[in-house]
Order: C-alpha cells, then sequence, then structure tokens
C-alpha cells in the first residue's frame, strides 16, 4: 500500500510572492520592527515572542487598513491554483501551515478554501489597544523552539507509517519541518540552509516547479509502506 502524500506548505513568501507581515511592519509599525525582525532571525528572539512583539507595535484601530493594504498588495505566485487542483485530483493532502495571520491569510486563500483540507495559522485578537497574537497551534513536547504556530507539532500529527510529508517553503519558519520532512521544496532561505545542512530538495521559483516536483514524488512513493 502507497503512502499518501501530504504537503505543509507555507504561505508568506511561498503562496504570495512577497512576506507580508514584513510589508504589514513597513507600512504600519514604528522603525524599531526592524530590530525584532532581526533578533528573529539571529534566533535571539523567539518565532512566536517576535511576531507577537511585531504586531503590538500596531493599533487594533488599524485593523480594517492593514487588511485593505494586503489584498490590494499581494500576488499570488503564479501556478498555485493550478497546483491546488493538481493536489486535489491526484488526492494529495494540501495543508497550509504559517506563522502569518488569519485577518489577511483567510481573505486571500478564500477562492481556493474548498480545496485546502486545513489551514493552520495564528490568530489576530483586536479587541485590546494594539494588535495581541494568539497562538492556537503551539509547540508540542518534542519540540523547544517556542515557533508560535509549531510546523513541526502539525507535521508529527500525521503518522510517519501513512504518510509521505513534503514541506514547502521559503523561510526561517520552515527550517524544523524541513529537517524531519521526507521531501522538501524551497527557495530563497530555506533553499539556502538546505545547501548548508545538506537537506535534499527540489527547488522551485512557482508553482508550476512545484506541479513538477510532486509528479517526481508520486514516482517515488509508489510501493512504499
Amino acid at each position: 500500500m502507497s503512502k499518501k502524500i501530504v504537503i505543509f506548505c507555507d504561505f508568506d513568501g511561498t503562496i504570495t510572492e512577497k512576506d507580508n507581515i514584513i510589508d504589514i511592519m513597513a507600512e504600519f509599525a514604528p522603525p524599531e520592527w526592524k530590530s525584532i525582525v532581526d533578533d528573529m532571525f539571529a534566533k535571539k528572539q523567539s518565532l512566536r515572542a517576535g511576531v507577537h512583539a511585531l504586531f503590538a507595535l500596531i493599533p487594533s484601530e488599524k485593523r480594517q487598513e492593514m487588511t485593505d493594504f494586503v489584498l490590494q498588495r499581494a500576488v499570488v505566485r503564479p501556478g498555485f491554483g493550478e497546483f491546488v487542483d493538481f493536489c486535489h485530483a491526484h488526492e494529495i493532502e494540501l495543508l497550509v501551515t504559517s506563522n502569518g495571520i488569519d485577518f489577511f491569510i483567510e481573505p486571500i486563500l478564500a477562492p481556493y478554501a474548498d480545496r485546502i483540507p486545513k489551514i493552520y495559522c495564528n490568530k489576530a485578537d483586536f479587541t485590546g489597544e494594539y494588535v495581541n497574537i494568539i497562538y492556537p497551534y503551539t509547540c508540542d513536547e518534542h519540540c523547544d523552539v517556542d515557533c508560535g504556530m509549531c510546523k513541526t507539532t502539525v507535521n508529527r500529527s500525521y503518522r510517519n507509517d501513512d504518510y509521505f510529508k513534503v514541506v514547502i517553503g521559503d523561510s526561517i519558519t520552515d527550517l524544523e519541518g524541513a529537517k524531519i520532512a521526507d521531501a522538501v521544496i524551497a527557495r530563497a532561505y530555506l533553499e539556502e540552509k538546505c545547501e548548508e545542512l545538506g537537506i535534499a530538495y527540489d527547488r522551485f521559483a512557482d508553482f508550476y516547479d512545484c506541479i513538477d516536483a510532486l509528479k517526481r514524488l508520486q514516482v517515488k512513493t509508489e510501493g512504499t509502506s
């Protein structure tokens, strides 16, 4: 019996061409946001704490303005619609796993929502003076990275005996998941780290590349058990 392919696909910088959180910070946050991002990449601050600190710089009254800003500027990477259709047609389970925020992810993905079984992301609470980020999918006992939305915890919820696990991503938030995946499709920072750490990967520039990589993986998984 063949394993079922499950995909853990990042959102910012992967499904969309740019990182929406960075765009939001550049537009709405005071200058100190840059040092928070630098600390996250230098691993001086966890992803959870960093994302929380970033949005805590922005007044909640900016909610609609931020949402409109992202929806006007976000560009979905070419081939994504066809990629969603390919996964659906071939019974490949496509999950979106993101450290991004629901208030912009869900509207952007609305046209594809009927073919994406689950979106794992953080949630924004606008009831206070400043934006508060809520983390529904935190790290399990096997992860001490303090991810916020823990992609490896989601990964581990799918049994290795039953699933061939594919990570698609571009950034620091995808690295830990890439380390435990069966296959990786990468670009940008994640590609660089895969090269550095000797993690096998396919490179992608658009989702047509991802479709091609999946076709090769389908052949590879035939007859696995």
